[in-house]
Order: C-alpha cells, then structure tokens, then sequence
C-alpha cells in the first residue's frame, strides 16, 4: 500500500508538471515583451529616486509615511494602474512620531561632533543640554539599585555587549554554485520542532533580557538623567530602532544611537579616569496617528470565472528613519512597482486580478499583511470569502541582491507550478527552487495558514552591512538587479495569473490552529 502511494503521488506529480509547462506554453510569446520591457526600457532608476531621494524615510505612523504614502499613490496613478489607493489595516498603539533636530557631541576632554540617530518613540531634551557622562552597566534588575539617585541630569552610556574587529570578509557577497545547490536540499528532518510553554517557545535568556530592558526603562523614568546612549552600527554610522512607548504615555527619555567606535571611545575614556561630558539638542515630535495603512493597485482580471481571484504581489514600504530606508525596503517595492509598469506598459491581459501590495508596519510587527489578512482572508479562526480567492503571494525584503530562485516554503504542490513558470527566466539567472522556509517578513503572516506565499532566494550584497543605518540610501541599490527582479516577478505573476490552475494551499497546515500573532522574528 505504501509502495502505491509514493507511486501515486509521482505520477501527479509528472503529470501535475506537463499540464503546467503545456498551460504556460500560451505565455511564451509574453515572455520576450516582459523581457524587452524590463530589461530594455526600464524605470527603475527613475524609480529609486523617486522612492529613496525624494520620498524619504518613512517610520511607521509618522508625519514623513503620510506623505510617502501620498507620493506614493500619485506615482501609480502616472502609471495608470486601477484603484490606487491607501487602506486601513490596523490599530498602532505606539502612535506617530518624527525626527525634527539630532545633534550630539563630546565636549570634554576635547570636542569631537557626532553622528548619532535618535531611538524612535524616544523623547526630546529641553534644548541644548550638557552633562556628564558615566557608564550605565546593569546587567540584572537588582543592578539598578547601586544607581538610583545618582543619574538625574547625567549621559547614560549603556555598554555594548558586541566589540568592533578587523573584518576580513568582502563587503558585498554573491552566492556560489555550492551554496545554491545546497539550498535545494530539504532539511526538514534536520529542523528541531518548535516547543510550547515558556514564552511560547521563546528562550528563558531572552524573557530575561525583555525584563531587564522593562525595568531600566521605568527606572529611567522616575531618575530622569539626560539621555541615554546605546551603542549600535559600526564604520561610524549608528542604526536606527526604537523604544517600547505607548500613544498618550509620558514621552520617554531621549535615547540615542551611536556607532560602536564613538561610543566605546568614550567609555573607555571613562574607564581610564576621565571625565567625558557631551552637548546634545534632539527634537522629536509626536502626533496622535495610530493606525497602519497598506497602499493597493490593480490590473484587473479579465477572466468572468477568474477575474475574483487574486494573484498579490508585495513589499514593505515602511522603514526605519535613519537614511531613506533604500535596501530595506525600498528596493522591494521598486521591484514590485516596475513589474506592475511592466505588465501594464505591454498590454498584458492577466485572468486573476493582479494586485500590489506596499505593507505598512511591517518593521514593528508585519502590522499591515497581518491586517490585510484579518480584514480579507482569515480572522477569529474563520475563513472569509478572500482565503479561497488567494492565488499566490510573491514578496520582496532582502535588499537589492539580483534573484537566484525562491523558497517554497515546504510546499510540495509548488515545485509543478515554478519548474514551469521559471523556464522562461532561467536565462536571467533564476534557476533554484529551494523546498526550505525562510521568515521575518510579510510572506510568513499568510504562510501560517498554509496559502501559497512566497519570498526570493537573493544575493545578499552588502544588506546586513547597512540596513536599519543612516547608510540606507540610494547608494546601496543594485539597479542592474532590481532591472532582472522586476522582469521576473512581472513574469511569474503573468504565469500565476493566467494558468489554469492554483498552486495548492499546503495541506501539512493545520488550519484549526490560528496564525500566530506574535512580533516579527529578528533578522
């Protein structure tokens, strides 16, 4: 019986494999228009700096997303694509807030000006301050006892656990032959079952550490020092995150980052005895914003059985604000706004509706695909009308790196469907259909409930160099390979459109069991 089965299922898969390639035959004379229009007359530069030089950071619920979100939509209504528009997707607790003055320098034992970020939802300073430096080093609850009453009106240098060391390794990676080919292998025997019961799997250290960073913060409160300085990016330029605060809160403690060199500079100048004092005027401005909005356009389906069925492609619009948020997630959304150019500009008449995404939020919790879900697809354990109309979703979130493949998320039905489709783009470098999952972006929140969902396979590039950094900018863009990601993802969304039949809702999923709703796994 056993000897059957595997038989059986073989077979639909071979056969499961012809229908595709017979279905995606009837595209091949789009393949060379996508291919002429994406690689011969693209505008993807144009794009970049429109999304990266003009549109400017774009912090979740801030003043500076508003506007990005409203350039945004008259971009794609120049495009001419159908419905532009921004939806409500979800509540935002910690509202919205935006940078309007940093400057921080060291003024004693000598004057050195810095380049720091501010910590998002942190506070301002009552002007230009100046104040003593000491070191901050508590490393349990308890710990903070030695500094109470002795930190009011002083600079908190919070000590680094990480150590700035000559790097060897080039800058910027491709990835091999060897490292693709391993990709292919599954590893799902080689992957250890998530465990229940504390923190519904999260390790004891970690808890541990969340406690302690909950305890400093409410001590910071009530001892009032100046500000509080974090060590964090190296080569002299800090990255950006934020602070756990609440809309309606006391505005928090000014908190900065500070590359590693800088900030241990100090430190060890005070721990050799010397006194280090800074000046700093940062001014943050809060607003009452607290709702995360998703940015949507269309080109309708054409089909009167399919035309209800969506084929969603997408990217993450929001960044932190430190730079322009360029790799991180600009390129994504370039790369998914030119592939919709692309179809559009050659007459591409897809028979599911082809929709774009650009998620908000997704930086603090994938609050905008989390909210699209919730409203469209699955909500309080229950289907809703969307869930069986959901085709495929392709997304974007790993910098400009050119595509390699794609990661099929442990769907076997997948692999028919991308063997076929990806013929047709083999040429361009897209060779590696890969069985293994990979997380921390906006195609995990509709892969929890099995639906077909998907993120590339990319050259890493230079991406965990300057992500979340003032270094995000234009200049960190690949534009020869956002020119191929979008000419893939034009062709496999027209692919995915257009067959007959669905990539199946993977059936190792149980869909009794709700999607998680926890945070975003830490890239």
């Amino acid at each position: 019986m056993k000897k059957l089965f595997v038989s059986l299922a073989l077979l639909a898969m071979v056969f499961g494999s012809e229908r595709a390639q017979a279905q995606v035959s009837e595209l091949f004379e789009w393949a060379s228009k996508i291919k002429a229009e994406g690689l011969g007359r693209s505008q993807v530069e144009e794009l970049s700096q429109y999304m990266t030089d003009y549109v400017g950071s774009r912090l979740t619920a801030s003043r500076q997303k508003r506007r990005a979100d409203s350039l945004m939509l008259v971009k794609l209504q120049e495009l001419g694509l159908s419905a532009p528009r921004s939806e409500f997707a979800t509540e935002f607790t910690r509202g919205g807030w935006d940078v309007v003055k940093t400057y921080a320098a060291m003024t004693s034992p000598y004057y050195c000006a810095f380049s720091v970020n501010p910590r998002a939802w942190s506070g301002s300073t009552d002007g230009l301050v100046k104040g003593e430096c000491i070191v901050f080093d508590a490393q349990t609850k308890e710990d903070l006892e030695q500094y109470r009453g002795k930190v009011a009106g002083k600079i908190l240098l919070i000590p680094s656990t990480r150590t700035v060391e000559i790097n060897f390794d080039p800058l910027a990676t491709r990835y091999d032959e060897k490292q693709l080919e391993a990709l292919t292998q599954d590893n799902r025997a080689d992957v250890r079952p998530r465990s229940g019961g504390l923190g519904q799997g999260f390790p004891r250290d970690f808890l541990a550490i969340m406690e302690l960073r909950q305890a400093m913060a409410d001590f910071y409160k009530t001892e009032k020092p100046l500000c509080i300085v974090n060590g964090s990016g190296t080569f002299n330029v800090p990255s950006g995150s934020g602070v756990n605060y609440k809309a309606g809160d006391p505005e928090p403690v000014p908190e900065i980052a500070m590359p590693l060199e800088d900030h241990g500079r100090m430190i060890r100048l005070i721990r050799k005895g010397h006194k280090v004092e800074m000046e700093l005027e940062l001014i943050n401005r809060f607003s009452d914003d607290t709702e995360v909005h998703n940015i949507y356009a269309e080109i309708p389906g054409t089909d009167a059985k399919l035309k209800d069925e969506i084929v969603l492609i997408g990217a993450h619009y929001d960044s932190w604000h430190g730079g322009t948020g360029a790799a991180d997630n600009a390129s994504g959304c370039i790369t998914m706004v030119e592939a919709m150019r692309i179809l559009k500009e050659v007459g591409f008449k897809p028979k599911r509706t082809i929709r774009l995404a650009l998620w908000g939020g997704e930086e603090q919790g994938l609050f905008g695909s989390r909210g699209y879900l919730n409203q469209y697809l699955y909500k309080e354990g229950k289907k809703l009308p969307g869930f069986d109309k959901f085709a495929l979703y392709l997304n974007m979130d790993n910098g400009s790196g050119r595509f390699r493949g794609i990661y099929l998320e442990r769907n076997d039905g997948a692999f028919p469907f991308f063997e076929a489709w990806m013929k047709s783009i083999e040429s361009l470098g897209f060779q590696y259909l890969s069985p293994r999952t990979t997380g921390s972006t906006d195609h995990v929140t509709f892969n929890r409930l099995g639906l077909p969902s998907y993120q590339f396979i990319q050259d890493e590039l230079e991406y965990f160099r300057t992500y979340h950094t003032l270094m995000d900018t234009y200049e960190r863009l690949s534009l020869s390979d956002l020119r191929v990601n979008a000419t893939i993802v034009a062709w496999l969304a027209a692919c995915a459109a257009n067959d007959p039949g669905r990539v199946p809702v993977n059936p190792a999923v149980n869909l009794d069991r709700q999607a998680r709703p926890g945070e975003r796994s830490p890239r």
